[in-house]
């Protein structure tokens, strides 16, 4: 058993849902295909939920009218015998008819979670569709039925693991079965998700609890770069990563994987692949435990990070001083991604600064605090990557014009991180690509 992930762009038109059914068969493994929504839909949810949620229901109508014409016209180009076509439109239409419900009734949290969960239950209803015109059989297994959260919005793996197994039981002769990504169920059993990119997770989910072959992540890039290639010229994709690599490349900045997608899979030792719908036969990249080679393969970046600086000489050399700094953070559900202390002072730095003022004033019992925002994380990725020749050198003379505000280098073999002015981003990934990658 294998599974098989698409991403909203390698089904975002007709032609390319067609494509992904031929990758589809081209395998005879048993697999699983967890679909993304088409491109641009969850978008367009997002903002009529958010146009209900302020009461502005003519607009969100006329968005919901716009959405699914094209879903209409994404039919008619995708089907072509009649009875297929006119089922379609008549899901197509289940589905819309219920935004429209939900206009006219109380908006809430929960209903926001139903509406984005439809652009994943339309893509996968029209890919089933599409396999049963062209005689591919298949079934359709509702994630809804076996993905589930606890009261922590925490993956229940023994559960979906139960569920998953029940279901796949039923079909001991089935090839090819097809779910959505994204969507999930949370402890109250209301519909949930995994967040934005979440159908990655879900595929390590899936492939984690089945122990399958493979997890194979289909994008619109034939694999993850060593730089950023909208800033970054004659960037390369690299060939094989460890999954601790991948993760921290994931988790700072990399866009093809979703960060939570690595755990599942290293956990129980699956190995991932990041492949191109659009160029099948690329090599792409091999996620494994195996590196492969040691040093530098790939720089990424994170923006919109604040820095917090607690300066505090009476305080910081006490006993529990950063226990106690660590507890604000855990209190507000806030991680740290870099950490940095002297005999006086101690930075940290966020991602969400949702609570930040509660934060920072707790903080303030500490010593005087000092914050920092806009700025950018930028990480040197790679394989014992503390300890390659020259790599610091070559680091800082990259760096020579751009004011670094912290470094971090020893806590992880895998990554060195500097912490800059977000508006040096571009400079700093050209400089370090042109010094690292010659």
């Amino acid at each position: 058993m294998k599974v098989m992930k698409f991403g909203g762009t390698s089904v975002g038109k007709p032609e390319r849902m067609k494509q992904v059914a031929g990758l589809v068969m081209a395998s005879k493994e048993k697999k699983i295909v967890v679909l993304s929504a088409l491109s641009g839909t969850t978008n367009a949810l997002v903002t009529i939920s958010n146009l209900i949620a302020n009461n502005n229901r003519e607009l969100a109508l006329t968005r919901i009218k716009e959405l699914q014409d094209h879903y209409y016209q994404f039919i008619d180009e995708l089907l072509s015998k009649p009875d297929f076509v006119e089922k379609a439109r008549k899901q197509v239409e289940e589905h819309f008819e219920f935004l429209e419900i939900i206009l006219r009734i109380s908006f809430s949290e929960a209903l926001h979670k139903d509406i984005l969960a439809q652009g994943e239950l339309l893509s996968t209803k029209l890919f089933s569709l599409y396999l049963d015109e062209n005689g591919i059989d298949h079934k359709l297994l509702p994630a809804l039925e076996f993905m589930m959260l606890d009261k922590f919005d925490e993956p229940q793996l023994a559960t979906i693991k139960l569920r998953l197994t029940q279901l796949l039981d039923q079909y001991p002769d089935m090839n090819v079965f097809v779910t959505q990504g994204y969507i999930t169920r949370n402890a109250r059993g209301e519909v949930d998700n995994l967040k934005r990119g979440g159908s990655d997770y879900s595929a390590s989910l899936i492939a984690a609890v089945l122990q399958a072959s493979v997890c194979e992540i289909w994008t619109d890039i034939d694999g993850m770069h060593n730089n950023d290639p909208r800033i970054v010229e004659n960037t390369k994709p690299v060939e094989q990563l460890s999954f601790n690599e991948a993760a921290e490349l994931a988790y700072f900045g990399a866009k093809i994987l979703h960060p939570a997608s690595i755990w599942p899979a290293q956990a129980h030792n699956v190995p991932v692949k990041l492949l191109n719908t659009m160029e099948p036969l690329a090599k792409g990249t091999l996620i494994s435990a195996d590196a492969g080679s040691e040093g530098a393969k790939a720089i990424a970046a994170k923006d919109n990070i604040t820095a917090i600086k607690i300066i505090s000489s009476r305080m910081l050399l006490a006993y529990g001083f950063l226990r106690k700094v660590f507890e604000v953070f855990e209190k507000y559900r806030t991680s740290i991604d870099m950490i940095t202390t002297s005999e006086v002072a101690v930075s940290v730095t966020i991602d969400n600064d949702s609570f930040l003022k509660e934060i920072v004033s707790e903080l303030e019992a500490y010593g005087r605090v000092k914050i920092d925002s806009d700025h950018t994380i930028v990480s040197i990725v790679g394989n014992e990557i503390n300890i390659t020749e020259d790599i610091l050198s070559r680091v800082f003379q990259a760096t020579t014009t751009i004011p670094v505000r912290m470094i971090s280098y020893g806590g992880s073999s895998h990554n060195i991180s500097l912490l800059i002015p977000q508006a040096y981003k571009a400079q700093a990934l050209r400089a370090l690509h042109s010094h690292l990658f010659f």
